[in-house]
Order: C-alpha cells, then structure tokens, then sequence
C-alpha cells in the first residue's frame, strides 16, 4: 500500500453529553476529502479512541466506511489494552472495509520487546492488512526499539511506520537503515521538514483537521515538487502552530477548538481533557489569524 501523503487522524465530535455527534463527523469528512488530503486514520489518539467503548469504536468504523464511500483510503486505529481486544477491532474494521490498520504497543500495561513483538505478529496473522506501526512511547509507555522493527522485516504487511519520538537520532535510523523495509511518516509535527528532507513522503498531522490547505502544500512542496526552498517558507509559517500544538500540552483540545475557529465546530474534549481557557483560546486565535493571513 502507498502511504505517501497527508493522513488525518480524524477528530471525533462530541456533544455536551458525550454522545458522538455522526452528522458533524460526515461534514469533518467530506471537508478533508475536498481540502485534498491523501487519507482518513479513524480511531487514533486525536480521534480520543481511549474514551469510546468497543461498540462506539465499531459505530464510527461502520459510519466512516459508509459515509466516505471509496473516495479516499481508510485506516484503522486499534489500539487497546489487550491483544484479544486489539483483534477485535481490527476484524471488524476489516470487514467494515478499511484499507489498512495503524498498530501501536498496548497502553498502561507496557509490554517488554519480546511481547510487543508477539503482539504485532498476532495482528498481523489474524488480520493479512497493510499495517502502519505507530510509536509513541510518551503514550504507550513502550518504545519500539530498532530491534524489533528488524525483527518484523519478515512481514510484508507491515509497510510503514509512524514516528513521534521526537528523536532526530531515530529519524535518521529509519531514513537509513529501513528504508527498503518501512515507509517513514512524521509523527512529529514540529519536525516534519526534517522528515521530508531525509525523504519521508508521508505525514500523520493532526492538526490537518482544520489547516488541510497548508499541510496538503507543504506536501506538494517538499515531496512532489522537491523544492525544500518554498517548503521551508511553508513550514515556518506552520511552526507556531505546530509548536503550540506538540509542546503547549492540550493536544486534543487545541485541535477541537482549531476546528471550531475554522467553521466546523466539533464539541469538546472527552472528559478528564478540559476546556481551554480565555488566555489560551487568544494565544490559538493569534497563531492560526497569522497563519491562515497568508491564504490566497
């Protein structure tokens, strides 16, 4: 599978009481189809999978995969605390017609190398999907080690891996040492014309849920164009808010309410997340006004 391109890890819409608001997650939708971003990742950290239950989880795969229609490729976050549970989730996104899954290490319960290994391999089996690793130890608890992936290079359907280390030593791993195995996506938004340069083609970007334009040409400029001049020109415009949004804390919310600045409200964070405040709300406005001055 081409994982090349702007992948949004899709928000998933709130109301005030929890519920999940289906009829404002078709207009996220088709909004990201229109700005031109390259794929959908349901069920990510972004889209708070953590706060939904296995049957809302299923719910939105069904709803995504009915709504997008085969416009653009769809993949599957289905992390969980156990593998069994991890399974589960993908053999229904499977069969609700998803493209690919994104697999990273089961949270809280920090498994050793060896289970992760096992874990992966599991999903793998039972599942014969494009697989995009995500490592994220700052959420998982668990790295994944440069071991591990070559051990995993036995596996064709794993085929890309998102990095959010923050680690340029690890970027610069993955660049060199597994390109022939893995696709390098930035899962580090803060870095992502380093990524480029060291010739990741794909980026995981929450914050395409409400700047797709600018993600989409920073794309065009440094991967399908190659010219890393106009990219970087790109890229510092976006770095205040990617700075704000990978070190300011409130990753989720900033995202939601960036939403709302940009027309398409989405509800709040899921509880414990809350709210972000008046000084924090006119930090945001003033980063994406100075931004988004710059269209057209």
């Amino acid at each position: 599978m081409n994982f090349d391109g702007i992948w949004t890890p899709v928000v998933t819409p709130f109301a005030g009481d929890n519920s999940i608001q289906f009829d404002v997650l078709g207009k996220v939708i088709d909004t990201l189809i229109d700005q031109g971003v390259h794929g959908l990742i349901i069920g990510g950290t972004t889209g708070e999978y953590y706060a939904l239950s296995k049957d809302d989880r299923q719910r939105v795969f069904d709803f995504v995969t009915d709504h997008a229609k085969g416009r653009i490729p769809l993949m599957a976050g289905i992390n969980a605390t156990t593998t069994e549970e991890s399974l589960a989730l993908g053999q229904y996104a499977k069969a609700a017609g998803f493209d690919a899954l994104l697999v990273a290490a089961p949270y809280y319960c920090q498994p050793t190398q060896d289970e992760l290994l096992a874990h992966i391999r599991a999903v793998d089996d039972a599942l014969d999907m494009p697989i995009m690793l995500y490592n994220f130890p700052d959420r998982t608890g668990v790295p994944m080690s440069l071991e591990l992936i070559q051990a995993l290079q036995d596996r064709p359907n794993i085929q890309a891996i998102k990095e959010s280390t923050g680690s340029v030593e690890r970027l610069h791993a993955l660049a060199t040492e597994f390109s022939d195995q893995l696709q390098l996506s930035c899962g580090m938004d803060d870095q992502v014309l380093e990524y480029f340069v060291w010739g990741a083609r794909s980026w995981v970007c929450g914050a395409s849920n409400f700047l797709a334009p600018e993600h989409v040409a920073l794309h065009r400029a440094c991967v399908i164009e190659q010219d890393f001049v106009a990219g970087r020109e790109l890229a510092a415009r976006l770095l205040p808010m990617l700075n704000l949004l990978e070190q300011g804390g409130k990753f989720c919310q900033y995202i939601k309410y960036g939403c709302e600045v940009a027309g398409l409200p989405v509800g709040p964070a899921h509880r414990p997340l809350l709210p972000l405040d008046e000084a924090e709300k006119a930090a945001f406005q003033r980063t994406y006004e100075a931004l988004v001055a710059h269209r057209g």
